[in-house]
């Protein structure tokens, strides 16, 4: 399967203001992309790409005043497939845990493992270790939150996620990374790609979203606990601890977004 992603973000900016952009496709793709998905901007200026602490490719730019467009596009070459489901894995005791992983059992920015330990253990303290225990725990999310885009909100933490019990994407996945990680298990955030491709019409656009991957059995495995069903066609940009870590633009300036456009579906062979 080949499926077409990309986005274009218009800006207008009054003074001339850094930019850092993780818009690139995730290096653990890079062999699936038919041809680079360069960052293009218009007016055109000097882009510097480096690695974050994360291995995320990122890019650094200053803006000039006025009007200013980032565009990315490329084909990924897909096997078409659901996201895998593996029930057999088991969780792995902390003291066995790689050194890198440990990271992800912390508390971060939005994912306050201090407010939230206690209501894990209750509520999936009982439940059998593994995998099926982490997709309770997307089930709870998912049904707990009421999602709507007018709910957004960038300062919404995975606590407050609970308490007001709405949000979008991002708000589902931190508030499932904080219970699996009072839980002891890792979890990470994730943002890239999602299509609807495969579900049944209608259906909305394929858009920019978040979900998480938690360490089991040795492996970081895919759960959405916005969509909490598999999804063809889910194609990684960054992954961190939360959000903070991988805006998709982080802005060090004022400035308007005035355009917005992403593009994941299907190509022609």
């Amino acid at each position: 399967m080949r499926i077409l992603v990309g986005c274009e973000m218009i800006y207008e900016f009054p003074q001339a203001t850094p930019i850092i952009a993780l818009l690139n496709v995730h290096s653990s793709r890079f062999s699936d992309l038919e041809r680079p998905d360069y960052l293009l901007t218009s007016p055109s200026v000097a882009l510097e790409g480096y690695r974050d602490g994360f291995g995320n490719w990122c890019n650094r730019m200053i803006a000039p005043a006025g009007r200013f467009t980032l565009r990315t596009d490329t084909v990924v070459r897909d096997d078409g497939l659901w996201d895998p489901t593996v029930q057999a894995s088991q969780e792995i005791p902390v003291e066995r845990l790689p050194s890198d992983i440990l990271q992800f059992l912390l508390g971060s920015r939005y994912c306050e493992t201090d407010r939230l330990s206690q209501t894990a253990w209750d509520l999936f303290g009982h439940l059998p270790a593994g995998w099926s225990r982490v997709q309770a725990i997307c089930d709870y999310v998912h049904e707990r939150i009421a999602f709507g885009y007018e709910h957004s909100r960038p300062t919404r933490t995975a606590a407050e996620a609970f308490d007001e019990q709405r949000g979008v994407c991002r708000d589902y996945a931190h508030l499932a990374i904080t219970f699996c990680r009072c839980l002891n298990i890792p979890a990470r955030y994730c943002t890239g790609y999602v299509s609807d491709i495969g579900l049944p019409l209608p259906h909305a656009p394929g858009d920019f979203a978040a979900w998480m991957e938690v360490y089991l059995a040795g492996a970081w495995h895919t759960f959405d606990p916005r969509n909490n069903s598999p999804r063809i066609g889910r194609i990684l940009i960054a992954h961190g601890r939360d959000a903070a870590d991988v805006p998709l633009t982080l802005t060090f300036g004022a400035n308007t977004l005035t355009g917005f456009r992403v593009t994941t579906e299907e190509a022609a062979d």
